[in-house]
């Protein structure tokens, strides 16, 4: 039952109504059902609709994959949008590479199922992903020719026979939010205010658009992957295209994480990732080689002296090693803890990054359309207030930051760290400002405008 009276009728709100209401029947309104109803089947469906999960061999897997999915993105759509971008930067550049390869037949359906590890190749122990930059590296060795796509499962007819997106479902998601939206437009039209459910479903609106954007040509719920044979290579050549993969936590050989759920949580690696990763270790051995040469200069100085010291093992290793002209020194780059997040140094670097931090920032600043909106409480409006600041705030200086990773390195570290833990409260008070205000709420609220006389215009 309702606190006040006269509720969810087709008028304005009465000026002078200042009795908060409760839970409110269906009415010629609208209710508090229906109203909730409205916006999380609007959250949930367009949710749904713009995710598109990689591929996984076993169905549990899969189905967890994209659950996990689903959640971050109704917690941080901002970060799933950015992912978006990067994903598509990435196929842009796959397939920029392999243009003189394959005679530009090579398009961005094919980089994005190469990239959402939908490629495996068979080994003793079972499948390997057979990741972006090794397919290019395949053709540009000439160990395979892309005339041949179509038996490694890279024909558009087989790949988009594998996706499930549905065409329906894409044009019934387009027609709820154009309909949400357009109904806030009304509301606002007649000044009559919208709830913070409402609010906060239309903060999801202009990532989910975006997201779905970088997304469109990206197979979705493909269920199995391309098996394919390696063409026969050469000892060294087979060292080569080993050492080019991105991470072996993917693959289905039952080998250490492999079959660890947490893998469901863990973006799909992109090759820039890579590419820092083998820098860092280029760098890494460039510094021991120069101390092994250190090292060694004093060793053939030593030769008048007949008296020397003795020398560690790891000299010795070194000494030998630097003298024998061989470069494979084991160097393991340290640690570099937990990696938080880390963007594509190309697009981050780019001009419009500035941009993109903003766009990102809009989901927190799009709830402050509620700032004046009523609340149950003094406190509870200030919260909401302060919340969606913060969100917006600490989403900016986050992305500020290229790499942020889980370890002690100064002040600069700790600012990186704290934001996205800021984040993720001001999500939880935001949620919780949500449902509670439901106790409490404006009558006016629940008011409708009528439309008949807009339809007129229209016809």
């Amino acid at each position: 039952m309702s606190n006040t009276a006269p509720v969810g009728r087709n008028s304005s709100p009465s000026p002078t109504a200042t009795v908060l209401v409760g839970w409110v029947l269906e009415s010629p309104g609208r209710g508090t059902l229906s109203l909730i109803c409205t916006c999380l089947f609007t959250i949930f469906f367009c949710t749904w609709v713009v995710i598109h999960p990689r591929v996984y061999k076993r169905r549990l897997i899969r189905a967890l994959h994209k659950l996990a999915l689903f959640l971050k993105t109704i917690i941080a759509p901002e970060l799933v949008a950015v992912e978006g971008l990067q994903e598509w930067s990435q196929a842009k550049k796959v397939v920029k590479e392999c243009t003189e390869y394959t005679g530009g037949h090579l398009k961005l359906v094919h980089a994005f199922y190469i990239g959402m590890l939908a490629l495996r190749y068979r080994t003793p122990r079972g499948e390997r992903v057979l990741w972006p930059n090794q397919y290019i590296w395949l053709l540009e060795q000439g160990l395979i020719d892309w005339k041949d796509h179509a038996d490694w499962g890279l024909s558009e007819e087989t790949i988009r026979d594998k996706s499930n997106a549905d065409s329906a479902v894409k044009l019934a998601a387009l027609c709820q939010v154009s309909w949400f939206v357009a109904q806030s437009i009304m509301r606002a039209v007649h000044s009559l205010p919208l709830s913070q459910l409402e609010t906060m479903t239309l903060s999801y609106i202009p990532l989910f658009i975006v997201t779905y954007l970088f997304w469109w040509l990206k197979p979705k719920d493909v269920k199995t992957s391309s098996i394919v044979e390696l063409p026969d290579m050469l000892p060294d050549q087979k060292t080569v295209f080993e050492s080019m993969a991105v991470s072996s936590s993917f693959d289905d050989e039952g080998i250490g994480r492999q079959d660890s759920l947490w893998n469901i949580w863990y973006l799909t690696p992109r090759l820039f990732e890579k590419e820092a990763k083998d820098k860092a270790l280029q760098e890494s051995k460039a510094i021991q080689g120069a101390r092994g040469l250190q090292r060694a200069r004093p060793l053939d100085d030593a030769k008048v002296l007949q008296i020397a010291e003795p020398k560690s093992k790891t000299e010795t290793e070194v000494g030998k090693n630097m003298n024998e002209g061989h470069d494979e020194l084991r160097v393991t780059p340290k640690p570099d803890g937990i990696v938080v997040s880390h963007w594509d140094p190309e697009v981050y670097r780019s001009k419009i990054w500035p941009a993109i931090c903003l766009f990102g920032a809009s989901f927190g600043g799009l709830h402050l359309i509620s700032w004046n909106a009523v609340f149950p409480t003094f406190i509870e409006r200030w919260l909401w207030r302060a919340a969606a600041l913060t969100s917006t705030f600490s989403l900016l200086i986050f992305m500020h930051f290229e790499k942020v990773v889980f370890r002690w390195g100064g002040p600069l570290i700790v600012i990186s760290l704290l934001t996205p833990a800021l984040y993720l409260i001001s999500r939880i008070v935001i949620v919780g400002g949500v449902i509670a205000a439901f106790r409490a709420s404006d009558p006016a609220v629940y008011d409708t405008y009528v439309v008949s006389t807009y339809w007129i215009h229209v016809l």
